[in-house]
């Protein structure tokens, strides 16, 4: 390498990791330096035995520049949701009644959720996400979504009515994930009923579910399971779940799925879904998967053995981790439960939400998977270490 090109390199995993780099990550920078610096001018057993020292630290090192140039690669943005008064609700009612040009009502697991909305866009994607409810049923939640020139992006939630207001909101995946979660609400204190921010799959009548925090790679390998023999796919972003018998039942949430444009190029089995599929600036399409996969690929429920939890760590060498029941219960609470959409985050919804997932978790065989390594990689890890298919 010349001295040249070992600069480039070496700048790019700097910029990579920013200014800041602290001590762990020096001396394997120094040992890069050295050794692309002397690799032309020494003998080759030396060469060997500087690989070998330094091997460990420089893959953890390059580790971390490919986890923070994936992030870089991405815009990561979120919006924060407001509590309001019943008052304000009624307000805001008063003060969007007037537009409201398409009314819809989607039956999410029994849940009559209405939305009320003057974007023609927001109201078709609703009815290929959801399974209608009849008209002639009362709404258990309400969402409004507007557009208001000169305001910000605004997303209220009411939670004595059950109404959430999301203003400037144009991003679809919010607005179907929001609408989720104030049936989850609903569900959680009425019914004992509790959601999962994740992907839930069969394979061969043993349940198993992704949880991870958003972007890090839950729907990749749902659909790259998808494509095998005798797996099925109950959800791949939001399920329900109830304790049956002492088992863990999933539920389905939605009718059709919310994919990325750039599925078929991991999986090249979906490309005939994606050059149909309408994508919106976001990148994102609402599509009838059954067309590729067939009806019989998609299930309503399944009862579940397994859970996978994914993250990314690329200072952690472990790539799969087998987790106890508190492990994961305390995992799921240092990320937010994976769900950042949840509208209502107090101590005592936070309460109920610890108590299911250690309830959850103790039903199931769970593990931790560490997903620095390719795509590809990290897939057949999935597929033949845990699942053993």
């Amino acid at each position: 390498m010349s001295f040249k090109r070992f600069l480039l390199t070496r700048t790019k995993i700097r910029r990579a990791l920013g200014t800041d780099v602290s001590k762990t990550h020096r001396a394997p920078i120094f040992c890069f330096n050295l050794l692309m610096i002397s690799s032309s001018n020494i003998s080759h057993s030396s060469l060997q035995f500087l690989f070998k020292s330094t091997f460990k630290s420089f893959r953890r090192l390059y580790r971390l520049y490919l986890g923070a140039a994936r992030v870089r690669g991405k815009v990561m943005s979120k919006y924060e949701g407001e509590l309001i008064s019943i008052e304000d609700r009624n307000r805001l009612m008063e003060k969007y009644e007037d537009r409201f040009l398409y009314e819809e009502r989607a039956d999410i697991y029994g849940c009559c959720i209405k939305l009320l909305t003057d974007i023609k866009y927001v109201k078709e994607r609703w009815e290929e996400s959801f399974y209608p409810m009849s008209a002639h049923v009362r709404s258990h939640g309400r969402l409004i979504v507007t557009q208001e020139t000169g305001e910000k992006l605004k997303v209220m939630y009411d939670q004595l009515s059950k109404t959430a207001f999301l203003v400037n909101v144009d991003y679809y995946g919010w607005i179907k994930s929001i609408a989720l979660s104030v049936a989850s609400d609903i569900l959680e204190d009425n019914h004992g009923i509790n959601s999962v921010h994740g992907a839930c799959i069969d394979i061969e009548g043993r349940g198993v579910c992704l949880i991870a925090p958003p972007g890090t790679g839950k729907t990749t390998h749902t659909y790259g399971l998808l494509r095998l023999k005798g797996v099925r796919v109950v959800s791949d972003d939001w399920f329900f779940v109830r304790f049956l018998a002492e088992e863990n039942v999933a539920f389905s949430s939605e009718k059709n799925f919310y994919i990325q444009a750039d599925i078929a190029e991991t999986w090249g089995e979906y490309k005939k879904l994606v050059e149909k599929a309408e994508f919106d600036a976001k990148g994102r399409a609402v599509v009838n998967v059954r067309w590729i996969v067939g009806k019989g690929k998609i299930l309503p429920m399944t009862t579940l053995r397994m859970a996978i939890l994914l993250m990314r760590d690329p200072e952690d060498d472990t790539i799969v981790k087998k987790l106890t029941s508190n492990e994961a219960a305390k995992y799921m609470e240092t990320v937010e439960f994976c769900n950042p959409h949840l509208l209502v985050k107090d101590e005592r919804k936070n309460k109920l939400r610890r108590q299911f997932f250690r309830e959850f978790f103790s039903r199931l065989e769970t593990y931790l998977v560490n997903i620095v390594l390719p795509p590809i990689e990290t897939h057949r890890v999935i597929k033949e270490e845990i699942l053993k298919i």
